[in-house]
């Protein structure tokens, strides 16, 4: 396995988006889900909720200057709900985020965000509320071998996420292509049983 699949730590500046049971469709706007690959989705990231802010004299926390370049995104619970779109967490790693601290997450989307390296984990909701309403917490690390998250030098909290995602993370087993060309002399010899492929060679 490759030593570039491994992730031990996430650490980077925040973006605080509050706000229970978001959900896929204003994370990722249905609109937007025609292109046939996941390229450019991350212009779209919560295209309406920018956009009523806009049209309210507000700024949406991801058009804050501070939000360029951030890592990691704060919500509360149930974050990631309704349907079962990939292109959610997506435009999240597109957008540039690496990881996503929650009070909870909705499964379909953890598991979504585990396959393309989108780190998800979860604290209290007593934590959560310290983090979001104390705007000296700019950068935050987190490490998921100790499992905890850190504001460094000021505090250090326990984290959770399911014990088979956290040891994908370590082994960089979460990579289902580095696994593949990890073993692809195994590869090899199964492509080469596979009667069907050869005869669709030939019929090309």
């Amino acid at each position: 396995m490759s030593e570039d699949s491994v992730v031990e730590r996430v650490a980077g500046r925040v973006v605080v988006l509050r706000g229970a049971d978001v959900d896929t469709d204003r994370i990722m706007p249905a609109r937007f889900l025609k292109a046939v690959t996941f390229e450019g989705l991350e212009q779209h990231l919560f295209a309406d909720d920018r956009a009523a802010n806009r049209a309210r004299g507000d700024v949406h926390p991801l058009d804050e200057a501070a939000a360029g370049g951030a890592k990691i995104l704060l919500v509360n619970s149930n974050f990631g709900c309704g349907s079962s779109r990939e292109h959610a967490p997506q435009a999240l790693f597109r957008w540039g985020f690496r990881a996503i601290v929650a009070e909870s997450f909705a499964e379909i989307f953890a598991g979504n965000s585990l396959t393309i390296g989108l780190v998800c984990v979860t604290v209290p909701a007593d934590v959560m509320a310290t983090l979001m309403q104390d705007a000296g917490v700019k950068v935050l690390t987190i490490d998921l071998r100790a499992q905890t998250l850190a504001v460094p030098g000021v505090a250090l909290w326990p984290i959770t996420l399911p014990e088979a995602s956290r040891m994908a993370w370590l082994s960089g087993e979460w990579d289902a292509t580095a696994l593949l060309l990890a073993d692809y002399d195994e590869v090899a010899k199964v492509d080469a049983r596979l009667p069907y492929l050869r005869t669709t060679s030939r019929n090309a």
